[in-house]
């Protein structure tokens, strides 16, 4: 029964931790678009992921010794 005495104030801090997060969230602008992020799964991306094959990554130049010359 005496661990009501601990248990009952440490689920109202819980809850109002809990509350005040969500009226923080709401005032910061969290949940204003709930339909963009639904749209933005449709929408394709120009970019590939992928690199193409044989070409270099970060826009350096390959020379025959194997080593990379950085371009600037």
């Amino acid at each position: 029964m005496s661990i009501l005495f601990l248990l009952i104030p440490l689920a109202l801090i819980l809850l109002a931790i809990a509350v005040w997060f969500f009226v923080w969230s709401v005032r910061n602008g969290q949940f204003e678009d709930m339909e963009g992020p639904a749209y933005r799964i449709l929408m394709d991306d120009d970019d590939p992921l992928i690199p193409k094959i044989g070409e270099p990554e970060n826009k350096a130049e390959d020379n025959d010794s194997g080593v990379r010359n950085e371009t600037k």
